[in-house]
Formats: C-alpha cells, structure tokens, sequence
C-alpha cells in the first residue's frame, strides 16, 4: 500500500513538474551545479592522488633522502617556512657514498645545475624549461629511472669528466624527432655532450619524471656549474623496505660524523623518504575536499530556497486542487506526502545531472594525469544523501502549508 502511495506521489509530482517547467529546470539546474562542484573537483582530486601515488610508487619504499633542506609543502598561509641548514658539500657527500654500504645499501649523489636550461642541437632547440643535473653512475637506480635505449655513466666517465649526456624522452623528441638520438650531439651553455643514453618516458602526469631533464657525469657538472654554496643531494636505496628505519639510522650516524655535530648538537641535514613527498602533497590536497564542500554547500543553499519559493507558488496556484482533493475525502498526511515527495524528485533529478557532469569532468582531469577513469561511490552516495535532506528542508514548509489549508477556504480561492 505504501509503495503504491509512493508511486502515486511520483506520478502526481512530474505531472507538475511539467506544468511549470522553466522554474523547475532552473532549479533543477541550480542544484546540479552544486552537487557537479562537488562530485566534480573531489573526483579530480582522487586523481590526482592516484597519479601522485602512481609516480612516487616507482621509487619504492626503500628509498630516501639526504639533502640541507626539510620537506614542507603548505597550501596557503598554513605550515611553516622549512629551516634551510648549511650546504652539503661534494666532500661531504662523495664520503657518504663512498663509505656507507650497511646491509647492502647503494648511495648515489647528484645536484642541480640549471633548471630552466636552453638545450640546442643543430638547427633546432628546446625551450628553456629543461632540467641540467650532474648525476653518478648509481643515480638512475637510486632514483626509479630506467634507460630506453643506450647506456648509463660509468666509472671512466666520471673520472675523465666526459662530455656525455643522458637525455629525457621531451628532450630527445623536441631536438630529434624520430631520428636516433644515440652517437649525436647536444649543445647547452656552450658545451658540447655526446649523447650515450635515453631515460624511459614516464609520462606527462608525472611532476619528477625526468622527461625534460638532461643527465651529465657529476664531475662534469661539478666543472661546469661551479658555486661556492652548490649543495649536494644523496639518495641511499635500503636493500629491503624492512631495514629501511635501520638504513635510516644508520646514515643519520654517518652524516652526522661527517658533518662534524656534537652529541648535542641538533641534525643540520634532513632525511625525507622517497613517499613523504606524496604523502604531504595528498595531506595537502584535502583543503581542495573542504573548498569543494563549501562551494557545494552555497550553491545547494541557494538551490533550496529557490526550490522553497518553487514550491510555494506551486501551492498558491494549486490551492484549489487541494480544496477539491480534501472536500473529496483526501488526508492532510496524503497532501504532506505529495508535495513532499515533489520537493525531493526536483532534487533528485538536479542530483543525477549533478553526479553525471561532475563524474565527467573529474574524469577529464584524470584523462591529462593518465589516471584511470573513477566513479567516485562515496561521493556519489553522499550526494543523493544531500539531494534527499535538501528536499526534505526545501519541501517541509510548503507541504505543511498545503496540507493545513480548509477545504472550503481553497475551494472559495480564486
């Protein structure tokens, strides 16, 4: 009986529905909005986090870091600026890797000689967005790349401080197309490099691919990219993800021996592990999840009061009906219902367009980061949940109103 009911009701309210159309699109449009702003940008952001998830994912869980910076990633005034401690010198760190080898570790070292470099071969260049670094011959593992095609540095490279190259995919398609890249030359900030290697695409999504970077023996760049504060970064691989604290231990021990501290002395380097990075930047991105919320929220506390006034003058002007419809033997609870159930198709109808729009253009944020395509469940649950209750309040009123009206008073309305 009270599925019948229901149906009725259903039945009854897109029959209104149709009687005034524009106010109830608009209004319907309205609550789509809201609920696409919603389901739209936490969309995006799931995938963003599963791309962040996916490029950090290669540098395993036993890998990290040593470097003269801490890691702090704050979204707006938040957080705090991350203390900057003196530099790590290429003694320093070429000591570090040279020495420390507990329970199988490799330690590599690198820095950064120019990131917003010109890179030239022949006729053609890049633009000037692309990443110089001077590299060891341990760097590619310790850092999750892998070669395409060619070789890595070896030890003679490093010793003769060889003019050779590793290029990124960006790079070797910009200056060479489909040409093989191996055997040919590249010219940035005057010198010449042989080029001897490429680096496996990671793809777009990837903020650390390695794709727009140029590697170089990190003595030929220590020559080159001459500074009197230049630090050096050291990136230690544990030889499982379970002696990764132990590894950690340890080299905190060693750097602290080289860097001369005193037992009371406070470290003046920062270890930060190779997902701290992903970690804080999906901490970071749930200030996108309020934002979202809140946007969703006025715009669906816009869409109730519209929907309110919707339904108020659909009252007025259904006054006498529900004279006929009480005089005819109808209750005042069949009345509530109606209207009721009338409120919450609108807002269900808004809802659906709502989840569909927001799914897509979630979803074409994913399609630019490589992610696979999401259907956010959660969220779409939540918003027929949201949908419901802003029905409920929006219809409330309205439907006690109709539902209080003397027969004979509504019949009399003109």
């Amino acid at each position: 009986m009270f599925n019948r009911l229901l149906l009725v009701n259903i039945k009854v309210a897109l029959e209104s529905i149709r009687g005034q159309l524009l106010r109830t699109v608009l209004t319907v449009l309205i609550i789509a909005f809201g609920i696409m702003a919603l389901v739209g940008i936490l969309t995006a952001t799931d995938a963003i986090k599963s791309s962040i998830e996916g490029n950090f994912s290669d540098l395993g869980a036993n890998t990290f870091a040593i470097q003269n910076r801490a890691l702090n990633i704050q979204i707006g005034r938040g957080g705090q600026v991350p203390k900057k401690m003196p530099p790590i010198t290429f003694d320093q760190a070429r000591n570090f890797a040279g020495a420390f080898d507990y329970g199988g570790a490799i330690a590599s070292i690198s820095f950064s000689g120019a990131q917003a470099a010109e890179v030239k071969s022949g006729s053609k260049k890049t633009d000037p967005n692309i990443t110089i670094m001077g590299v060891d011959q341990h760097y590619l593992q310790t850092s999750g790349y892998e070669l395409s095609a060619g070789r890595n540095f070896n030890e003679k490279d490093l010793e003769n401080q060889t003019a050779v190259a590793i290029l990124g995919q960006n790079v070797v398609t910009k200056l060479f197309g489909n040409t093989p890249p191996l055997g040919q030359v590249v010219v940035t900030r005057g010198v010449k490099y042989r080029v001897i290697g490429v680096l496996k695409e990671k793809g777009q999504s990837s903020a650390f691919s390695g794709d727009g970077n140029v590697l170089i023996p990190l003595t030929k760049g220590k020559s080159i990219y001459a500074s009197p504060n230049r630090t050096y970064s050291i990136n230690v691989m544990a030889s499982s993800a379970e002696i990764l604290d132990a590894t950690i231990g340890e080299a905190t021990a060693k750097m602290r021996q080289l860097r001369q501290l005193s037992p009371k002395e406070e470290d003046n380097f920062a270890m930060v592990k190779s997902d701290a990075l992903a970690k804080s930047l999906i901490e970071n991105i749930e200030y996108v999840t309020f934002a979202a919320a809140g946007i969703g929220f006025i715009t669906l506390l816009g869409a109730a009061i519209s929907l309110m006034n919707i339904m108020l003058v659909s009252v007025t002007e259904r006054t006498r009906e529900i004279g006929t419809r009480k005089a005819m033997g109808a209750k005042s609870n069949s009345i509530l219902s109606q209207f009721l159930v009338e409120a919450i198709v609108i807002c269900q109808l808004g809802g659906v367009f709502g989840i569909l729009f927001g799914i897509g253009i979630g979803n074409i944020v994913s399609l630019f980061l490589s992610s696979p395509f999401i259907i956010p469940w959660f969220w779409m649950g939540m918003a027929v949940i949201i949908c419901l209750f802003v029905g409920v309040v929006s219809g409330l009123y309205p439907a006690i109103k109709a539902a209080s009206l003397d027969p004979i008073e509504a019949l009399r309305y003109e």
